[in-house]
C-alpha cells in the first residue's frame, strides 16, 4: 500500500503543472464580428470643468429601453441593454447630440455608487466602479 501512494503522490502533484503549460486558446475563437474591428472609447468625466460634478446631468432611458455601445458611431456590438426609467449619468456628448456617454449603475444598483457627483479636476477616463458606455442620442429624458 505505501509502494502505490508514494508512486500516486509524484503523479497527482504533476497534473497541476500539465495544466499550467496548456497553450493559450488560438486568437480565432473570438466572436465572429462582420466589418471592420470593433471600436471601443472611454466615457470621459469631468468635461463640464473641475467646478462641477464629473457628471453634471442625471437622465432616464425612454419608453422602449436603449441599447448601451463601446464606442459612439458604433453598432455592432450592444454592451448592454438598459429598460425604460433606468437612471444614466450623461457624462459627454458628441459634437452634434447623436450619442451620449453614460454611467450607470450594474442591474439593482445604486447610481450614487458610481461616484461620479464629485468634481474632478481635469478630464479623464471613466475607470469604475459602475458600467459606463454610448447610447444614441434621444434615447433619454434628460435631467429626468
Amino acid at each position: 500500500m505505501k509502494h502505490g501512494l508514494a508512486f500516486a503522490l509524484p503523479a497527482l502533484l504533476a497534473l497541476p503543472l500539465a495544466a499550467c503549460s496548456q497553450p493559450a486558446p488560438p486568437a480565432d475563437n473570438a466572436p465572429v464580428v462582420s466589418g471592420e474591428p470593433l471600436a471601443s472609447r472611454p466615457v470621459m468625466i469631468g468635461t463640464e470643468g473641475p467646478q462641477l460634478p464629473a457628471c453634471a446631468s442625471t437622465s432616464r432611458v425612454k419608453a422602449g429601453g436603449t441599447d448601451v455601445y463601446w464606442a459612439p458611431g458604433e453598432t455592432r456590438a450592444i454592451k448592454a441593454k438598459l429598460a425604460a426609467n433606468t437612471p444614466v449619468s450623461l457624462c459627454e456628448a458628441t459634437d452634434d447630440d447623436a450619442w451620449f456617454g453614460v454611467v450607470f449603475p450594474a442591474p439593482g444598483g445604486d447610481p450614487a455608487f458610481c461616484d461620479i457627483t464629485r468634481a474632478v479636476r481635469t478630464p479623464r477616463e471613466y475607470q469604475g466602479p459602475c458600467r459606463w458606455g454610448w447610447i444614441k442620442g434621444g434615447t433619454v429624458q434628460l435631467g429626468a
